[in-house]
C-alpha cells in the first residue's frame, strides 16, 4: 500500500469513527443554535423590565439631597447614587466597591438594613404582582446556581417560587433589596434547549477553570473533523471518470452525506472555527489598544452631589408631563450637572410598549451603550429638559485634547450602523461620533451623542475578529443581517443543511458499528458453538443463529 493510499485509509476511519461521539455534539450545537436564534441567551432580568415592575417614584416624600445622604455615609468609597424605590419607599442607592451597595432612605436618612426573608418575600410578590401567601421561600443562594451563572456579584440572593401559572423563580438581593433576577418555566425551558447545551453552560462544569478547556477542545476536534471530511469528500470524486459514471462513488445515505457534506460541510467548519475564536483562546485575539480613551473622559470632572438642589414635586411634573418617573441618576457632561430621569410611559400614553428581547454586542469587543425607551436628560441648575444631542465638534476637540500620544486622522457621525458597530435589533445607539487614531492598532473610538459616552473602542485586530467570530457564526453581513426574515431564512437553511450531513453521518457510523458488532458475535458463535436444548436436553449438533 504507498504512502498515499494509507494517509486517505487513515483520514478516512479517523472521520468514521471520530465523527460518531462529535456529531452529536455538533447535532446538539445546530439545534440549540436555531433556538437561540429567537430565544437568547440566559433568563435575565434586564433594566426595562426591572423598570416597568417598580412603582412611580414619590418625590414629596424626598426629604433629603444627594449630598445630604453621602453625608450619612462618610462620603468615601462610593459613586453617584441612584433615587429609586426601595420597600416602597424613595431611597438613595450608593455603589461601593466590586459589585457592592449600600441603600439610604430617602425620607429619613436611615441605612437600610439587610433584608429578612420574609421583607424579600413582600419584594418579590409586589414585583410578581402576587399576594404574599402564593410566594413560597425556598433557599438563599450563596453559590452560583444553574441560573444565577451571571450574577456572581450580587450574591447571596434569597430564592422565592411564585405561584403565578408561569412558574417563576424571583431571586431577591437583601443587601439591595431589590429582584435581581426572574427565570419562568419558559425562560428555563428555552435556556435548556438553546444556550445551556449550545455553550455546555451546566453549572457543575460553568463553575470551573475546565469548562473553557472542553469548549475549546470540542470547537477544536470538530474542526479537524470537518476539515476531514471535505478533503475526503473531494478526494473521492470521480474527477477522471468514464462517460456516463458518476461523479459521486457512493449509493444511498453515504451518497447524501458525501453530496451534502461537500457544500455544508464548509459551514459546519465555519461555524466551529468561529465558536472556537469565541473563547479567545489565542494572545491576538485578547490583545488590547494603548490607547485608552476613559469612560469620564467627556465629564469635565467627578459629580458634586452638592450642585442638586431639593426636590420639588411640582416642578417635576411640569418637566415630565405624561411621563412616570421610575428612577433619577446624578450625572455630570462636559462640566454641566444633569438629572437623568428614568421612566415610563403611562398605560394610555404613546410610545408606552414592551421591550424587546435584549441582544449581546458584541463578543471581540465591548458594545457599552444601549438604547433606553425611557431616559431624559434634565439640567441640575434649571430643571429643563435637554432633547438635543451634543455637538461632534466640541466632543472631538476634548477627545484631541485627552488622547496625546495618537492623532486624529478621521472623524465623522454616523446615522447609522457600520460593519463594526451595529446591531441586529437596533439596540445600539444612534447617532454616535466615530473617532479613527493613527496609534500603532489603529483603534476606533465611538461616541454616543445623546450621552456624551464612549460606548466602543475597535482596534484593528477587534476587526479581523469581528469577521472571523461574528462574520463567520452569525454571519452578520450588512447586506443582509438587518433584513429580516431574509437573514433568517439563510442561516436556518444552512443550519438545517449541516444538520442533516452530520445526523446522516453519525446514522452511517452508528449501523457501521452494529454491523461490525454482529459480525464479531457471529464470529464468536462459530468459534466456540454453544450447545442447543431441546425440552428434554441437549441436542446433538444443535447450531446458533444471530
Amino acid at each position: 500500500m504507498s504512502v498515499g493510499s494509507l494517509f486517505k485509509k487513515t483520514l478516512i476511519v479517523i472521520h468514521r469513527y471520530a465523527g460518531i461521539p462529535l456529531s452529536l455534539m455538533i447535532i446538539v450545537w445546530f439545534v440549540s443554535g436555531i433556538v437561540m436564534m429567537y430565544a437568547g441567551g440566559m433568563p435575565e432580568l434586564s433594566a426595562n423590565a426591572r423598570l416597568d415592575k417598580l412603582p412611580p417614584l414619590d418625590l414629596d416624600a424626598v426629604e433629603l439631597t444627594p449630598a445630604e445622604a453621602a453625608e450619612r455615609l462618610g462620603g468615601r468609597g462610593i459613586t453617584s447614587p441612584t433615587l429609586t424605590t426601595v420597600l416602597e419607599r424613595p431611597a438613595y442607592r450608593f455603589a461601593r466597591g466590586f459589585g457592592g451597595a449600600v441603600t439610604i432612605f430617602a425620607d429619613t436618612g436611615e441605612r437600610m438594613p439587610e433584608l429578612t426573608i420574609d421583607a424579600a418575600r413582600g419584594v418579590a410578590a409586589r414585583f410578581a404582582e402576587v399576594p404574599e401567601d402564593r410566594v413560597r421561600f425556598v433557599e438563599t443562594v450563596e453559590n452560583v446556581d444553574q441560573w444565577t451563572l451571571t450574577q456572581r456579584n450580587t450574591l447571596p440572593l434569597h430564592r422565592f417560587d411564585v405561584d403565578d401559572g408561569t412558574g417563576a423563580r424571583v431571586y431577591v438581593s437583601p443587601q439591595s433589596g431589590r429582584v435581581e433576577l426572574v427565570t419562568t418555566t419558559r425562560t428555563r425551558a428555552l435556556a435548556w434547549a438553546g444556550t445551556i447545551p449550545h455553550w455546555l453552560y451546566f453549572a457543575p462544569l460553568r463553575t470551573k477553570p475546565l469548562w473553557a478547556k472542553v469548549v475549546v477542545w470540542t470547537s477544536a476536534a470538530a474542526c479537524v473533523l470537518a476539515v476531514i471530511g471535505l478533503v475526503i469528500g473531494v478526494w473521492q470524486l470521480r474527477l477522471n471518470r468514464a462517460p456516463k459514471v458518476s461523479l459521486i462513488p457512493y449509493r444511498g445515505w453515504m451518497r447524501w452525506h458525501h453530496v451534502l457534506g461537500l457544500f455544508f460541510g464548509v459551514f459546519a467548519l465555519t461555524w466551529a472555527f468561529s465558536g472556537l475564536l469565541s473563547m479567545e483562546p489565542f494572545a491576538w485575539t485578547q490583545a488590547t489598544s494603548d490607547l485608552n480613551v476613559r469612560r469620564d473622559v467627556f465629564t469635565g470632572g467627578p459629580v458634586q452631589l452638592d450642585r442638586y438642589r431639593p426636590f420639588d414635586a411640582r416642578a417635576w411634573d411640569g418637566v415630565l408631563g405624561d411621563r412616570v418617573l421610575k428612577e433619577v441618576e446624578f450625572t455630570r457632561i462636559r462640566g454641566d450637572h444633569y438629572y437623568a430621569a428614568r421612566y415610563t410611559r403611562a398605560p394610555d400614553a404613546k410610545g408606552a410598549g414592551a421591550e424587546g428581547r435584549r441582544e449581546r454586542l458584541h463578543q471581540p469587543y465591548g458594545v457599552t451603550g444601549r438604547n433606553e425607551r425611557g431616559r431624559l436628560l434634565i439640567a441640575a441648575d434649571t430643571l429643563r429638559s435637554r432633547t438635543e444631542p451634543f455637538a461632534a465638534d466640541g466632543l472631538l476637540a476634548t477627545l484631541r485634547d485627552a488622547v496625546t500620544d495618537a492623532a486624529i486622522v478621521e472623524s465623522a457621525v454616523l446615522d447609522d450602523y457600520d460593519s463594526f458597530y451595529y446591531s441586529r435589533g437596533r439596540q445600539a445607539p444612534l447617532p454616535v461620533l466615530r473617532v479613527k487614531f493613527d496609534d500603532a492598532m489603529a483603534t476606533w473610538v465611538y461616541v454616543d451623542l445623546a450621552t456624551a459616552q464612549p460606548v466602543a473602542q475597535v482596534h484593528r485586530l477587534n476587526r479581523v475578529e469581528r469577521w472571523l467570530y461574528n462574520g463567520l457564526h452569525s454571519l452578520d453581513f450588512s447586506f443582509w443581517y438587518d433584513k429580516r426574515p431574509l437573514w433568517d431564512i439563510g442561516m436556518i437553511v444552512l443550519s438545517l443543511g449541516a444538520l442533516a450531513t452530520t445526523a446522516i453521518g453519525l446514522y452511517l457510523g452508528l449501523q457501521r458499528i452494529r454491523r461490525g458488532t454482529l459480525r464479531l458475535l457471529r464470529r464468536g458463535a462459530v468459534t466456540n458453538p454453544r450447545p442447543s436444548f431441546d425440552n428434554d436436553g441437549p441436542v446433538e449438533g444443535g447450531d446458533f443463529r444471530a
